[in-house]
């Protein structure tokens, strides 16, 4: 993820882990969609469109917050309001939670970032994360979270980590955007805890960008920007061991969103129909189809939203199409 330097000051509501506040809603039990569009919601002004939740457009199915700060004990997280958002409180804030909630979307929040700097690697650093976390959806109705570390992650400990937080909330939504070289076989420790929590896992949105050539599933390599990387990708996790509801293809929403991989919405569409139905493949096409296949997911509403929304109409609607 492009992400921004947080700002330290805001409005912060607390949760476990040293910080203050008064407990808040118990988050709900939500539904994801079989076919699902997630974005990633920005709590800061980077130069895309500044948005509050309430603003993030209709076509999100799940939305990440983005993202989750860092506290002085090890794996514990908080959130704190970015005043560039313009929320007098928290208790605005998480009245748009609610109101994402009753019109059928699921809001997590984000773990990482490309300078989040969240370990757990350890039994107390898992404790303390599942705790924090834990208490975050306790507090603003959170549905869940999203594991978006980009500076290496332990599949025992995390997964640990979550198990936990499960155990908690059953019905917790739980989503993770791996970069491309994180999935490129299951023996990677994002593949690895991606498999290590399979029976309540919601899918895994790969970030295919900002990562050049790899290599797909028939061993072949293919560039970025192209349906056949999207595919060929895909089809690693997909018959890696992951479901294909646990399967999504995370995309930049502009070409400002992410320093190379920026494809045309219509490239998004001919991959998922590729995935789905075996239509519009480019060189590569799988050996099989996945009509379960979950969806897309793109960095962020916020960029989306300086571009005329194009990743929304375009792509979540052809995913809200796949049958």
């Amino acid at each position: 993820m492009a992400a921004a330097v947080l700002t330290s000051a805001g409005l912060v509501a607390a949760g476990p882990a040293g910080t203050a506040g008064a407990v808040g809603p118990t988050a709900r039990t939500a539904a994801v969609p079989p076919h699902a569009l997630t974005g990633y919601w920005q709590n800061f002004n980077n130069g895309a469109t500044v948005q509050k939740l309430k603003d993030v457009d209709d076509a999100y199915d799940i939305i990440a917050v983005a993202f989750a700060d860092a506290t002085g004990a090890p794996g514990a997280v908080t959130f704190t309001l970015d005043p560039a958002l313009g929320y007098g409180s928290a208790a605005d804030f998480t009245a748009d939670v609610k109101a994402k909630q009753a019109a059928g979307k699921s809001v997590v929040l984000s773990v990482g970032g490309e300078k989040g700097a969240v370990a757990v690697n350890d039994g107390t650093s898992a404790q303390n994360f599942a705790d924090s976390i834990n208490g975050l959806m306790d507090q603003y109705g959170f549905d869940g979270v999203d594991i978006d570390l980009e500076n290496g992650l332990n599949s025992t400990y995390m997964t640990e980590a979550l198990k936990a937080v499960h155990a908690k909330h059953p019905n917790v939504v739980v989503t993770m955007a791996p970069q491309t070289i994180d999935m490129l076989s299951p023996q990677n420790e994002y593949f690895k805890t991606a498999l290590g929590i399979k029976d309540f896992l919601t899918v895994v949105n790969t970030q295919f960008y900002n990562s050049g050539a790899m290599n797909g599933c028939d061993g072949k390599v293919y560039s970025q920007g192209t349906v056949d990387f999207l595919t060929s990708l895909a089809c690693t996790q997909l018959e890696g061991g992951l479901d294909p509801s646990q399967v999504g293809l995370g995309l930049p929403a502009s070409p400002s969103a992410a320093g190379g991989g920026y494809v045309d919405p219509s490239v998004v569409n001919a991959a998922l129909d590729c995935l789905t139905a075996g239509t519009n493949c480019g060189s590569f096409k799988p050996a099989k189809t996945y009509p379960g296949l979950r969806g897309a997911m793109t960095w962020s509403t916020n960029w989306d939203a300086a571009n005329g929304g194009a990743f929304a109409s375009q792509v979540g609607g052809h995913v809200h199409q796949l049958p």
